[in-house]
């Protein structure tokens, strides 16, 4: 799967259908950044009563509500030079991620989530990662020792004891029920 940036789909849904927009634009909000139409409304100086206008169908986005909206979203997918780690993993493991911004011996540390489906992917996340600044990347065991061959910066491996004596669990109840 080739990875397209955030920001670049959202420009083509835009040029495809409003509909598709709104589609791009929901995906974009509830998956991988995970803000309200209200903080995005914060986020880019356009009233909310506007947003969910456009996000109901009820209004097209003009070319200024636009530009507005993909300056903000570049504001949250690019955040500049504010320390941040990468995880990558699939996106039922993101969502079971509380906190986004960590404190690790007194620094705040920001969590950016790059969801995967494949091996492939997750390679191709971590070299994402890496580019846009990453101090770090927490990957599933399956890639990390592929990824710390690709990147510069420290893999770190996600070990979930408990899931995997879970997982083991519900295996043998599968197999012998």
């Amino acid at each position: 799967m080739v990875h397209v940036d955030p920001i670049d789909r959202l420009m083509r849904a835009a040029l495809i259908s409003d509909e598709e927009f709104v589609t791009t634009l929901n995906d974009l909000l509830k998956h991988d950044l995970r803000i309200s139409v209200r903080e995005l409304s914060e986020k880019c100086g356009i009233a909310q009563s506007s947003l969910y206008k456009i996000m109901h169908g009820k209004r097209s986005p003009n070319l200024s509500t636009l530009r507005a909206i993909i300056r903000a979203l570049r504001q949250q997918y690019h955040v500049g030079d504010e320390a941040f780690i990468g995880l990558i993993a699939a996106r039922s493991v993101l969502e079971s991620v509380e906190e986004r911004m960590t404190d690790v011996e007194g620094h705040r540390i920001r969590v950016r989530e790059y969801p995967v489906h494949t091996m492939e992917d997750a390679i191709v996340a971590a070299v994402r990662a890496e580019r846009e600044g990453a101090s770090a990347i927490v990957c599933a065991p399956i890639v990390s020792s592929v990824i710390e061959q690709i990147v510069r910066v420290p893999v770190a491996t996600i070990i979930p004891r408990e899931s995997v004596q879970a997982a083991i669990g519900l295996a043998a109840k599968k197999a012998w029920i």
